[in-house]
Parts: structure tokens; C-alpha cells; sequence
């Protein structure tokens, strides 16, 4: 009993820190005439001066109603964009002191009202529309689609929702319990979900619109592992990173030594959960003289004790590590000198260069054109080659950003609203 109230006083205590930090930095916004942050930092144009006036006059419930319906995901996103890049690397302080911190804002705002935000609904329009995939693109459209008034079927193939947010970031960057607060707002909408249901398996996509759906979402992601095309790729000490972030703890990584092979934010996402299952050592191999992940990801990696090592390239992998060389580059990037190859010895191998998407659903469906990189290719309202087929996220874009995800979303469901609108 007793370790029990110390607990909730200890949080207690730190939430009260959070909220004193939070204001004390929302105190430090200049209102900006032309807000930077958001005109030219934001991807999907926050309206960050706005939300920390009515933060600061005590209208927090309509601070958060604001953020929601112009990114459902901003709870999320408050916690894995970019930010030093976006809002807070375009903040007027930033230029001669220290940025306001924006994102803490956003996330006390949006994580005190989710659970209380009582969702609008237009009246229904008894028409059936489908969403492939609960990721970030198929959570936004499910949600505005929904609030429009239509009936939405969500198809998840795992167990739960979430997609990327859930199974490729992981839960010390974006802690699981918020998917699972968030699809408490999807059931009050009246969204019903389909989880451990591939579309492309059993059912096609076709089979939707025999089955009266007059619209269909796809929002499936970029899940298929991107290779080297290297030697050794098979062998039983190599994983790729969209693997292991799926379920990190069926590897045994306890007192192992790791190589990371990748230089993105999924590289450096590998590196530190697998610090977190024990590993003994991580090293990173980034093949240029710098890393395509955040500088915020970089500095939090090398806190953690991963040894990142630029211009270092794998040329095979052996049973017992990767055979690697070095390179100099001149300024144009051109590799001018390497060394020969010599095995460095590993337990562990990781492979993070990105990845593509599956073909399931493009191998199965009827008039459904992909581009040479396998993507999903889409018009201006972001609808198919298919009729009545719409797009947008990864499995469109590649593989980018949470924010990029929700902003091609939401125009995605105006273009499916105006399509089923005109039929």
C-alpha cells in the first residue's frame, strides 16, 4: 500500500513538473504575424500560435479540439516528428536562444484531451466505404470519413491497430498505450475494425465492392524489407530492422554483439531497442559521411552507447559478421580510395535500408497500376487507376513521415467524399 502511494505521488509530481515546463514555454511564443513554425516548419500547417493562446487563456478543451481535427494524429505526432527540422527548427527564438519547445505543448495539450474529446458525427449517410490497413493514412481517413457520416469498415492484418506507429516505432519513443486509448475514439465513432484480416489473402479487394462497399482506402504501408543484394543475407545471424521492431523480444540479443547496417531513423531506432534487450554492443555502419536520420535520433543513439561509424560499407556477410571496408569521398560524394574487406565478428547482423511494399493486394486486384518502385500511383485526390480506390501514405510515397501520412490522408478523404458525393 505504501509503495503504491509513493507511486502516484511520484507521478503526481511529475506531471505538475510537465505542466509548469509546458507553460513556462508557452510563455515564451511571440505570436508570431507570420508564424513560421507553421507557415514554413509544419507539414500539415498546425496553427501553433493559436493553440498556445488558447492554452494560455485556459481554453485547453478547445486547444485540443483544434489539433485534432486538423491532424487526428497529433497526439502521435507530437512524439515522433521531426521537430527540430519542422515547427521548432522554424522558430523566431531559435535564431539567437532556444526555439520554444512545441512539441511538449502539443503532446500536454493533445494527451490531457483525448480521452474527454467528444467526437462530432455529420448524420449517416447508410454507405459503406473500407479502409485497408491501420496506419497512420488509415487512421486519418477512417476518422474523417467516419465524422462525414459514412460507415467504416477498418481491415488490420496484426493484431491490433496502429501499423507503423505500433510495430515500427518503438514504445520508448511512442508508448503502445496511446493506440490503445486512440481506438477508444475509433469505437465511439462507429468505425469497426477487422483485426488479423489481409486483404489479398482470403479477401480481395475486389470481394469489397461485391460486397457493397462503394469505396475502398488503401493504407497498407511499406512492409517488405528492402535488401542489400548482398552475399549472406540468408544466414541465420542476419535480421532486417522492420522485423525486429515488430516484436523485438522474440530475439535474443542478451549479451550479443550488433551491427546495424543503415543510416535512417529505423537504423538508429534498431540500435537503441536493441541497446534496451541487452545487447552487449551496438555498432552502426553508415556508408556516407553523414546519417539521413534526425540530428535529435543521432544525439539520443550515441547517448545510449551506439558506436556510429561513418563511411563504412558491408561487402558480404559470413556466419560469424560482416566482411567490411572503408571509403573516402570527395565533395561530390564520389567514393575516391577503400580498403579491402576484413571480417568484423558479430553475434548480430541488422539490415536498415528501408523499405518496399508488399504485393498482395496489387497481385489480386483488377485495374490497380503500381509505379517502377512498386508504389501505389495515385491523381490529385489521391484515387487510383481503379475507380472508387483511393491511396495514400508509405505505400504511395515510400517510406517518410507520420505527418506527411496525415496530411495526403486527409485530402485523400475529401477526394473520397467527392467521389462518392458525385455518383
Amino acid at each position: 500500500m505504501h509503495e503504491h502511494i509513493e507511486k502516484l505521488t511520484f507521478r503526481k509530481v511529475s506531471v505538475l513538473f510537465m505542466a509548469v515546463h509546458v507553460i513556462s514555454e508557452a510563455r515564451r511564443c511571440l505570436q508570431c504575424k507570420n508564424p513560421l513554425c507553421r507557415n514554413k516548419g509544419c507539414p500539415i500547417q498546425t496553427n501553433i500560435p493559436e493553440m498556445i493562446r488558447l492554452f494560455l487563456d485556459g481554453k485547453i478543451n478547445e486547444a485540443g479540439d483544434m489539433l485534432f481535427e486538423n491532424n487526428p494524429l497529433s497526439i502521435m505526432c507530437s512524439l515522433v516528428c521531426d521537430h527540430g527540422a519542422q515547427c521548432e527548427g522554424n522558430c523566431i527564438q531559435g535564431i539567437k536562444g532556444t526555439s520554444v519547445h512545441i512539441s511538449s505543448i502539443e503532446h500536454y495539450i493533445s494527451d490531457y484531451c483525448l480521452d474527454k474529446m467528444i467526437l462530432e458525427r455529420d448524420r449517416k449517410k447508410h454507405r459503406r466505404i473500407a479502409v485497408i490497413g491501420s496506419g497512420p493514412a488509415g487512421l486519418t481517413v477512417a476518422i474523417k470519413m467516419a465524422q462525414k457520416g459514412y460507415d467504416v469498415t477498418m481491415f488490420e492484418r496484426m493484431d491490433y491497430i496502429g501499423g507503423l506507429l505500433r510495430y515500427g516505432i518503438p514504445d520508448f519513443r511512442l508508448p503502445k498505450t496511446i493506440l490503445d486509448r486512440f481506438q477508444k475514439k475509433l469505437l465511439e465513432l462507429g468505425i469497426l475494425i477487422r483485426p488479423n484480416t489481409s486483404i489479398g489473402g482470403a479477401l480481395h479487394l475486389d470481394d469489397l465492392f461485391d460486397d457493397g462497399y462503394e469505396a475502398v482506402f488503401i493504407g497498407t504501408g511499406v512492409w517488405r524489407p528492402r535488401r542489400l543484394g548482398i552475399k549472406g543475407e540468408s544466414n541465420g545471424n542476419v535480421h532486417y530492422a522492420i522485423d525486429y521492431l515488430m516484436n523485438p523480444n522474440a530475439y535474443n540479443l542478451l549479451g550479443r554483439k550488433v551491427i546495424v547496417i543503415g543510416a535512417g531513423n529505423s537504423a538508429m531506432d534498431v540500435a537503441r531497442t536493441a541497446i534496451r534487450k541487452g545487447a552487449d554492443s551496438v555498432d552502426m555502419y553508415v556508408r556516407r559521411n553523414k546519417s539521413a536520420a534526425s540530428p535529435e535520433e543521432i544525439d539520443y543513439t550515441l547517448a545510449d552507447g551506439v558506436n556510429i561509424q561513418y563511411l563504412t560499407r558491408v561487402e558480404s556477410i559470413t556466419p560469424d559478421g560482416p566482411m567490411v571496408y572503408h571509403v573516402t569521398m570527395d565533395e561530390e560524394g564520389n567514393v575516391t580510395s577503400q580498403t579491402t574487406p576484413k571480417l568484423v565478428e558479430a553475434d548480430v547482423v541488422f539490415i536498415a535500408v528501408s523499405q518496399v511494399p508488399k504485393d498482395k493486394i496489387a497481385s489480386t486486384t483488377t485495374g490497380l497500376e503500381l509505379n517502377e518502385w512498386g508504389l501505389i500511383k495515385v491523381n490529385e485526390d489521391f484515387m487510383t487507376s481503379k475507380p472508387g480506390v483511393f491511396s495514400a501514405g508509405d505505400v504511395v510515397l515510400g517510406a517518410k513521415t507520420v505527418v506527411a501520412a496525415v496530411r495526403d490522408a486527409k485530402i485523400a478523404a475529401e477526394g473520397m467524399d467527392k467521389y462518392l458525393q458525385s455518383k
